[in-house]
């Protein structure tokens, strides 16, 4: 086995340790710190946590797949096989970067998660729809193709986009706790920045998503569902709601009472 495939399976196995490492620990703080917000539960009605060890399940195998498109990426970058050389990094163009980076995601996103719900790709995306109240477990649990259509991003995009390595690091950081946090089912970002006229998406965006399925598919912008009619009718509704909700709740004290622990 050459030393390049040595090199490659090696950075794919640290990136899959580092990823699931994380998901797990974060995973369980955002769990207890959770008990003692129920004003910010989106869904008080329903209890996500009952699938939450079917969900590590499932994301320890999609993991696989997502660290493995990571790696790829990753590994052509530091070797050197990408279509353009990388553009300098200085303290106003990286964030420039970063930002466009998250753009193109986000457009890349909102593309295969409509496709993953229409015609032959739906049998591959109903496993994550499975969980109608998502939680901090459900960001990963995917099938294979899932994970290969969306997080195919960060193995192709940076083969032709001269950015570098290190954005596309910062991104995929930033991608994985933003879309655990966006899963959670707990509100933290309601606000004016995330109705209209604004472009960014609140967590009860991609909530009302998986209680919905037919609406708000993007992941950090609701300009693309905006764009195309995809966006929920009352979302703009539901996220002032949230943010009333949560106002009053910290004006108040917060609330004493536990969500269950099952």
């Amino acid at each position: 086995m050459s030393a390049a495939i040595l090199q490659f399976l090696g950075l794919w196995a640290l990136t899959y340790a580092l990823v699931f490492g994380t998901y797990l620990g974060f995973g369980w703080a955002f769990t207890a710190w959770s008990q003692r917000h129920p004003e910010r539960k989106i869904q008080p009605k329903r209890d996500g946590q009952k699938r939450r060890a079917k969900e590590i399940r499932a994301s320890a195998r999609s993991l696989v797949v997502t660290c493995g498109c990571f790696a790829g990426g990753l590994f052509c970058m530091l070797k050197g096989w990408t279509l353009f050389d990388p553009w300098p990094l200085t303290w106003w163009s990286a964030p420039l970067m970063f930002v466009a980076s998250v753009i193109f995601y986000d457009g890349w996103f909102y593309v295969v998660h409509r496709l993953g719900h229409t015609g032959p790709f739906m049998k591959y995306h109903v496993l994550h729809h499975q969980s109608v109240a998502p939680t901090v477990w459900s960001n990963y649990s995917d099938t294979f193709f899932d994970a290969f259509t969306q997080q195919g991003y960060f193995l192709i995009v940076p083969l032709i986009v001269p950015f570098g390595w290190p954005i596309f690091v910062a991104h995929r950081i930033f991608d994985h706790f933003n879309g655990m946090i966006g899963h959670s089912g707990f509100e933290f970002a309601a606000g004016p920045s995330s109705r209209t006229p604004w472009p960014l998406a609140s967590v009860t965006f991609h909530d009302m998503h998986h209680s919905t399925f037919n609406y708000n598919y993007a992941n950090h912008f609701s300009f693309w569902d905006r764009v195309f009619g995809t966006i929920h009718p009352e979302y703009d509704h539901r996220c002032a709601e949230m943010e009333e909700k949560i106002a009053s709740a910290g004006k108040s004290g917060g609330s004493q009472t536990p969500l269950p622990t099952s």
